[in-house]
C-alpha cells in the first residue's frame, strides 16, 4: 500500500500542503519544531482517526483557525485506489469519509491503511506505565482484528461500571456486580487469547531485528504478563471482591496486563542506556511492521521514522541504515535534522525517493530520485 497525495489544511502548524509523494522513501528535512512531526501525524491521522499525540481534536487545529482538513490518495497492494479525508469544525464532530462516503462508525476505519509509527516519545513504552505497553498491543491488533476493538470497548464499558459500584457508599447490588464481573471475564478472556498469540509471534522477530541492529552485542527479550495467566478470570476477576470494595476500583483483570521488557535478564527501564533503550523500542515497532505486513492482508503498512537515528552510535545507525533499505520495507516516510543519515540510506539503494524541506509549516520539494 502507498499514499500518492497527501492534502493537508490547518493541521497543527501546517496550514496548507499538498505533496505528491515517492512510492518508496519520503525524507523531511529541518530543524526541531518547524512541522517535520507534525506532518507525519497527519499521516497518522488518515489511519486511525486520531492524533497519535493530541487526545483532544480541537488540539490539532491552527491556534487561529476554526477548521482542519486531511485528504490522502491511496494505492493498495492490489491496484485498488482508495480515498480517505476528514474535516472538522470547532465545536463539532468530526466528518471521516472513504470514497466520498462518510463512515457510521470510526471503528469501521481501523485497519484499512495499517502503519507503523517509530517517534520519540515511544520511550515511553519503556519509562511509562503499563497502560503505554497495552495500548502498543492494541494498535497492532485492532488493525488486522476488526472485532478486537468491540471487545475491548465492551470489557472497558463493564469495568467502568464495576468500578461505579464499588466506589458507591451503599452496598453494591451483587446480581448487577456478578453480571458485569461475567462480562468481564468473557470480554476480558478473547483479548487475553488474542494479546497472548500477538506476543508469542512477534518475540522473535524482535529479537532477530535486536540482535541485527546490536551486532549481537546484547540479550533481550519481552514476556507477556496478564491475570489471565492464572486460571479462569472470572474466578480471578471475583476472588478479591472484598478487597476491590475497599480500594474503590478492580485489581484484577486483562486492564493489569504489561509486557515485562528485559537487557541480559534484567529489566530494561533500570538497565539501558539511552541508545540500548531506543533499539529495543524501534525493534519492537519493526517487528510490528513485520508481523502486520503477514496479517493485513494485501496491505503492506506505511511505516513512519521521526527523527530515529538521534542517540544512536555509529555501528547502530549504519545497520539500521542496512534494515530500512532492504526490500522488505514498502513506502516510508523519514525525517531528520540533518541529510547526513537520510544521504547512508540513499546512497546505499537506488530507489525511488523525494527530499521536502521544512520550514516553520511549509513543505518545499527538494529533490527526487526515480529509478
Amino acid at each position: 500500500m502507498r499514499l500518492d497525495k497527501l492534502s493537508i489544511i490547518n493541521y497543527k502548524n501546517i496550514q496548507a500542503a499538498t505533496l505528491n509523494l515517492s512510492a518508496k522513501l519520503n525524507c523531511f528535512i529541518g530543524h526541531n519544531g518547524v512541522g517535520k512531526t507534525n506532518l507525519l501525524d497527519a499521516v497518522y491521522y488518515l489511519s486511525f482517526c486520531k492524533s497519535a499525540f493530541n487526545p483532544k481534536d480541537s488540539e490539532v487545529m491552527c491556534h487561529e483557525s476554526d477548521f482542519f482538513v486531511l485528504e490522502g490518495d491511496y494505492t493498495m497492494d492490489s491496484e485498488e485506489v482508495e480515498q480517505v479525508s476528514c474535516g472538522m469544525k470547532r465545536g463539532t464532530k468530526k466528518h471521516f469519509k472513504r470514497n466520498r462516503k462518510a463512515y457510521k462508525k470510526l471503528s469501521e476505519h481501523i485497519g484499512l491503511l495499517p502503519l507503523i509509527f517509530v517517534s520519540p516519545s515511544d520511550i515511553s513504552l519503556i519509562e511509562g506505565g503499563s497502560e503505554e505497553r497495552r495500548k502498543l498491543m492494541d494498535v497492532v491488533i485492532s488493525q488486522y482484528d476488526r472485532p478486537y476493538i468491540e471487545t475491548l470497548l465492551r470489557y472497558n464499558k463493564a469495568l467502568q461500571q464495576r468500578n461505579s459500584l464499588l466506589k458507591q457508599e451503599e452496598e453494591p447490588d451483587t446480581t448487577l456486580l456478578e453480571l458485569l464481573e461475567m462480562q468481564m471475564a468473557e470480554y476480558g478472556t478473547e483479548i487475553y487469547k488474542k494479546r497472548a498469540a500477538f506476543v508469542e509471534q512477534l518475540v522473535p522477530v524482535f529479537q532477530e531485528i535486536y540482535q541485527a541492529i546490536s551486532q549481537n552485542r546484547e540479550q533481550v527479550s519481552l514476556e507477556y504478563i496478564s491475570h489471565g495467566q492464572r486460571g479462569d478470570l472470572l474466578d480471578v476477576i471475583q476472588r478479591d471482591r472484598a478487597k476491590d470494595r475497599i480500594m474503590g476500583y478492580s485489581l484484577h483483570g486483562i486492564h493489569k496486563d504489561d509486557l515485562l521488557m528485559t537487557l541480559g535478564g534484567f529489566p530494561m527501564k533500570r538497565e539501558g542506556s539511552q541508545g540500548q533503550n531506543k533499539t529495543f523500542v524501534l525493534a519492537l515497532k519493526l517487528a510490528q511492521f513485520n508481523f502486520l505486513k503477514q496479517t493485513a492482508g494485501n496491505r503492506t503498512p506505511l511505516l513512519l521514522l521521526d527523527d530515529i537515528f538521534d542517540k544512536l552510535d555509529a555501528d547502530r545507525v549504519e545497520q539500521i541504515v542496512k534494515l530500512v533499505a532492504g526490500d522488505s520495507f514498502g513506502q516510508i516516510f523519514i525525517t531528520d535534522t540533518n541529510r547526513d543519515h537520510l544521504d547512508k540510506i540513499l546512497s546505499s539503494s537506488s530507489f525511488d525517493y523525494k527530499l521536502f524541506a521544512v520550514e516553520n509549516g511549509e513543505i518545499i520539494e527538494r529533490g527526487m530520485n526515480h529509478v
